[in-house]
């Protein structure tokens, strides 16, 4: 269907101002479809407009008591005409559980057989649940109503109350945007708290009861703490009521900030052992919806192109606050190592884009923009600013917004007009070069007879004056380290340090968003000073220079490598470690490098490392999981399964167990029957998915034909499970194996568009890429792919991106 376009949203929005949603949802119908009735009532000063609505079954709408003909639907749109000042419009449709992570996604959990369900309205999904007019800008209160079956447990927005068996009313919203519109209904397993006035629970699949009842006292106290730490930060109370946490099967996204309702993917209820790491991960993403419920919901951006407003602000607060607040204190080095590198490679691809764009693509097309450079690099941009504005302004003009605009809309230009009445000054100038244009400097070192010298390079494409505030740190041949404060603002800068340090590293305190590059002495020098320099942020700026370096074929994949080695005995953050081996299996093995000897080579620095890490350790943890990846010890790795073998202290629990499997089918070491045999150990949804990637990973013939269907032709499998096929099917040993399916990619997965929609098709795509055939010809024919405008624009821009990693591979390869 076509895409909400901004003009057609600016001349709606002009036309309409909606009073109230009454949404009543029938969620008995059966496992296909339920029942929708939404009655919305709104003024209007334009005799016509369109409601948006995506049934199975349009039964009847009315308008002003009069029918209008459903057969006027047209792709998910239905025109409306003698609309007058004050209108009443009845939809009574049928309407189809979805199985994508979007809509009314419905899941059975395979443990037990019990069907749950969940709204997902983001961007343009909510047609999907109930009729709406679908843009950001058009927000009203919302009651709902729903019948479900007696045993299950309703939450949404508003408060709920069950008013005889089966029937649920939810009380009337603050006023919300209808990407925001969420219920959770199904038989949900419930833990209720309270704190300073405002009502908490969580909720979990009853299969994962044991794992919420433990995880639960932790969820809770960093929501009381993030609570605490907004209210003293904004100056204004959360206004939405109740505040749930639904933990809900199947989310494509890691959370959703429905207001009062917040949605998360279920595995953060840790039903197997997990890193700091992963708990700290699960703390940011708590208090990152959290900060939405000022930043974004009760202050909303007008049109999608403010949404990096949004998501870079919740970002950045998730890292302060939780820093500032929690016990969980490695945010800023998590930032490091995987959110500012998952920005950097997408600021360095064909799709950059200015944090804050213009607003000239549609509603579809602005998804393709929801990516690393909207949160990370937003977020380090925003970082930026406080320290140059000074919290003191930083935050005045954040609360004045919020105040001005409560329940409403702005755009980032209102933001920046209280930040200017706050204090600040020459925002123009910094949004300009910051926000309004793309692409990463490069910062690099030289040394002269008195001093360093720093260099600041724009990239040639997206010309751009930007300055740089960051620490420059400089260590000796014994590690002692020295700091500097520096502005980088002209191309080159001087730097008060001795030149005869053994290592100099600029932005070493990861405080801005640029490439570094280090010095021939600095990284002649790097082995030995790495085990000395204990920040965790510094390790982290340093291995994403190595990273960087290496993609940009400046540096030798070898040496990259090498660092990888070096770093692994020693390194004391799971972070690090978990960093390491993903570069090592996305980037280096197979890619970059050949796949062996380096595997091997890695395999025996972990098994290594198992002797001597920390018993029960989080780093135990990441190097068991590193050594189950990449050993080809077979019988190693069956005892481990028989559980012989294993390290004191890492138990052999059913993420773990997976894992190994994973390892022992790819090398061929077991089959359908191991894998089934391991299916039934864990028969959870869970261990369903995890089969899936067993099976696509079996160096079988039959078994990547079977998984090459589920990705291409399948149009029931439940997203986590086409995830999972995806995940599984390439590998640089079975490249003879899988090497007609390059081709067939190109053919085929152009069709997966009229199979799925919204976030799973390029989801899906960028999984399913050949990634490992480093060859010319391949970037040949994602160029023809992605020149075919008949080709939904999602796996265009999947295809894209995967194809501008591949050429990099390409010029490494060529270069080494």
């Amino acid at each position: 269907m076509p895409s909400l376009t901004v003009d057609g949203a600016r001349t709606r929005a002009a036309a309409l101002s909606v009073q109230s949603y009454d949404v009543d949802l029938d969620l008995t119908q059966g496992e296909r479809t339920f029942g929708s009735i939404t009655v919305i009532r709104f003024t209007a000063s334009s005799p016509s407009s369109w409601i948006d609505v995506k049934p199975d079954e349009l039964i009847s709408v009315t308008l002003n008591g009069t029918a209008v003909d459903v057969a006027g639907l047209n792709d998910g749109r239905l025109e409306l005409d003698g609309l007058q000042a004050e209108n009443e419009l009845v939809v009574v449709a049928s309407m189809l559980y979805s199985h994508d992570g979007e809509g009314l996604h419905r899941a059975v959990d395979a443990a037990d057989g019990l069907a749950y369900t969940y709204a997902m309205s983001f961007l343009d999904a909510g047609p999907r649940i109930f009729a709406c007019f679908d843009q950001p800008d058009l927000k009203a209160p919302y009651r709902f109503k729903v019948t479900a079956p007696e045993e299950w447990l309703v939450l949404g927005n508003g408060a709920a109350t069950q008013v005889s068996p089966g029937r649920w009313e939810l009380a009337e919203t603050k006023p919300l945007s209808t990407y925001f519109v969420t219920v959770v209904a199904g038989p949900y397993h419930q833990i209720t708290d309270a704190h300073d006035g405002i009502a908490l629970s969580v909720v979990s699949r009853q299969s994962l009861k044991d794992a919420l009842d433990r995880e639960a006292a932790d969820i809770f106290e960093v929501t009381k703490q993030s609570f605490d730490a907004y209210h003293r930060m904004f100056g204004y109370r959360y206004p939405f009521g109740d505040y749930h946490q639904a933990f809900v099967p199947e989310f494509n996204a890691g959370a959703m900030e429905n207001p009062g309702c917040v949605t998360f993917r279920d595995q953060m209820v840790f039903r197997s052992a997990v890193t700091d790491g992963e708990r700290s991960q699960r703390a940011r993403t708590i208090v990152h919806e959290m900060a939405h419920q000022w930043f974004g919901d009760t202050v909303t951006m007008k049109w999608w192109n403010d949404l990096w407003l949004n998501e870079s602000f919740a970002e950045y607060m998730a890292h302060r606050v939780s820093t500032e607040a929690t016990r969980y204190t490695d945010n800023w080095i998590d930032f490091a190592y995987i959110r500012k590198w998952w920005g950097l490679q997408a600021d360095q691809r064909s799709s950059t884009h200015p944090v804050a764009a213009d607003a000239v693509k549609d509603a579809l097309a602005s998804l393709g923009d929801f990516d690393g450079i909207s949160y990370a690099k937003g977020a380090a941009v925003l970082k930026q600013l406080a320290a140059y504005l000074g919290d003191d302004v930083f935050l005045a003009g954040v609360n004045a917004h919020i105040a001005a605009n409560e329940f409403g809309n702005a755009t980032f230009a209102d933001l920046v007009a209280k930040w200017t009445e706050a204090g600040a000054v020459g925002l123009d100038d910094w949004a300009q070069a910051w926000l309004r244009t793309p692409g990463v400097d490069t910062i690099t070192v030289s040394r002269t007879a008195t001093g360093i010298k720093l260099h600041r390079k724009a990239p040639e494409a997206y010309p751009a004056a930007r300055p740089h505030k960051l620490t420059v740190g400089g260590y000796d041949a014994e590690g002692r380290r020295t700091t500097v404060d520096v502005l980088i603002d002209a191309d080159e800068v001087d730097v008060d340090l001795d030149p005869s340090l053994a290592v100099v590293i600029p932005d070493a305190g990861d405080d801005s968003w640029a490439k570094i590059r280090l010095d021939s002495v600095s990284l002649e020098n790097l082995a030995a000073l790495l085990p000395k320099i204990k920040d965790g942020v510094t390790r982290a700026v340093i291995l994403n220079s190595v990273r960087d370096a290496v993609a940009d074929a400046e540096l030798d994949s070898k040496v990259g490598f090498d660092v990888v080695l070096g770093m692994l005995p020693t390194e004391t953050s799971d972070i690090a470690v978990g960093t390491l081996l993903n570069w090592s299996n996305t980037h280096l093995l197979g890619v970059y490098l050949p796949y062996e000897p380096h595997r091997g080579q890695l395999a025996d620095v972990l098994r290594a490392r198992l002797e001597t890490v920390e018993v029960g350790s989080s780093v135990q943890l990441s190097v068991a999981r590193g050594f189950a990846r990449f050993s080809d010890d077979v019988d190693r790795l069956k005892g481990w399964l028989a559980d012989d073998g294993v390290p004191a202290g890492v138990t052999m629990d059913a993420d773990l167990r997976w894992i190994v499997t994973l390892q022992l089918a790819r090398l061929g070491a077991i089959g359908e029957a191991e894998i089934d045999a391991e299916l039934a150990r864990d028969s959870s949804s869970e261990g369903n998915v995890h089969a899936t990637r067993c099976r696509a990973a079996l160096p079988t013939a039959a078994a990547k034909e079977r998984a090459w269907a589920q990705i291409t032709t399948d149009a029931d499998i439940a997203n986590y499970e086409l995830y999972a096929a995806s995940e599984g099917f390439w590998h640089p040993t079975q490249a003879e194996l899988t090497a007609s399916y390059v081709d067939r990619f190109f053919a085929e997965i152009p069709g997966t568009e009229k199979l799925r929609s919204g976030w799973v098709v390029g989801t899906s795509t960028k999984l399913a890429f050949p990634r490992y055939a480093v060859e010319q010809r391949v970037v040949d024919k994602a160029a023809d792919l992605i020149a075919d405008e008949s080709v939904a624009a999602a796996i265009r821009r999947s295809v894209g991106d995967s194809a501008d990693d591949l050429k990099r591979a390409l010029a490494v390869r060529s270069a080494f």
